[in-house]
């Protein structure tokens, strides 16, 4: 039997290093107790602004869709509609960061584009609850607490990965002006 040996680039090493270390803060925040059901911080998506800071969007929907698909199936998920939820999340989160790349950086920081994602995130598992899961106009009434978790959960995600950033531009601990 003959093998073929698989072509590999220093970019598919620093996909699967960035991403495994996206699918162990998201494993880490599986064992979080949730507050509020559904409601969780999303800390693996810092790993993803990160990303599409340093290197780029295709790098960064990349490392989040392998962290959809590889923490689903490390958690027992896979095809379940928590995957879907978690997919349909980052997909629209994904379009999201794509389009909020060409607004004026003057005006939005890493920060605003956190928080957009968050938004997106949340809108796309609440269009699959209501379509899919719950078809009734009452999932509706959970918008206003699942937009103040992205809008507080996005807030703080962004202000780590601006950190982050400014530590990595500068090497300085201070935090950055915002």
């Amino acid at each position: 039997m003959k093998r073929t040996k698989i072509q590999t680039t220093a970019d598919d090493h620093r996909i699967a290093k960035l991403a495994a270390f996206a699918i162990a803060l998201h494993m880490i925040e599986a064992v979080i107790p949730s507050p509020i059901p559904g409601v969780k911080p999303g800390i693996a998506n810092i790993v993803t602004l990160y990303v599409l800071t340093q290197y780029g969007f295709a790098t960064a929907a990349w490392v989040s869709i392998l962290r959809v698909f590889a923490s689903s199936l490390l958690l027992g998920q896979f095809l379940s509609p928590t995957f879907a939820l978690s997919l349909g999340g980052a997909v629209l989160s994904l379009m999201m960061l794509w389009l909020a790349m060409h607004l004026p950086k003057k005006y939005f920081s890493i920060v605003s584009l956190s928080i957009l994602a968050a938004f997106a995130h949340i809108a796309g598992q609440l269009m699959i609850v209501r379509l899919w899961l719950i078809p009734h106009a009452s999932v509706s009434y959970l918008i206003p607490i699942f937009a103040i978790a992205a809008l507080f959960f996005g807030l703080i995600n962004g202000l780590i990965t601006a950190k982050l950033i400014y530590n990595k531009a500068s090497n300085k601990p201070e935090m950055p002006p915002l």
